[in-house]
């Protein structure tokens, strides 16, 4: 009788064992591999250069305004009516320019980052294998509550950085983030260049 008993307790701890699940913050790992913060510098490099084209473009549309208030008066109506023509053209093709500095930007991180989170996506599965893991799953994409013991986050970053290795000339510039021409790389740099075409 009781070595029955005590078959039937280990049995729900058995199967618990096989469903055991761990979770990854696949956007802490993105930002603490080697490859991943080479892709990040590159990407805010380019930004800066495209951010300081922008703010140029800005600065003399402001000059121009400011100089036609200043001026509307004494200007003849077809005078004053061609410059505010020109006004809104200009306001019309620097909020295009933002726009497309915004979209080539989303496009260039999409693209630096692919990549990484496909090797990630191969090494997490074989910590899960390797450790028994059923389920792994992403941080951010809805988990509530889950113990350290089950993140397997530092794991990943080790074993990232173990298997792609940056060169010197790689961490200058990562092949992955080459493509394109311009990226938000963050919410914070986006919100600079928005704030730069929106004051009109």
């Amino acid at each position: 009788m009781r070595k029955t008993v005590s078959a039937l307790a280990l049995a729900p701890a058995a199967a618990s064992a096989e469903q055991k699940i761990g979770y990854v913050d696949l956007q802490r790992a993105l930002n603490e591999v080697e490859e991943g913060k080479a892709a990040k510098a590159l990407l805010k490099k380019d930004f800066d250069e495209k951010q300081k084209h922008l703010d140029g473009k800005k600065t003399e549309f402001d000059k121009l305004q400011a100089d036609f208030e200043k001026q509307a008066m004494v200007m003849s109506e077809q005078a004053r009516k061609d410059k505010g023509q020109d006004l809104e053209r200009r306001a019309r093709e620097l909020q295009a320019l933002f726009v497309n500095l915004q979209k080539d930007l989303s496009e260039r991180e999409r693209d630096a980052t692919r990549g990484i989170f496909d090797k990630m996506a191969q090494i997490v599965g074989e910590i899960a294998e390797a450790d028994g893991f059923a389920i792994v799953l992403e941080k951010n994409a809805g988990l509530v509550y889950a113990p350290a013991s089950l993140d397997l986050t530092n794991e990943l970053i080790r074993k990232y950085n173990a298997r792609y290795p940056l060169s010197a000339q790689k961490k200058a510039e990562p092949a992955s983030a080459k493509k394109g021409d311009g990226k938000k790389a963050d919410g914070a740099p986006a919100k600079k260049a928005e704030g730069a075409a929106s004051k009109k």
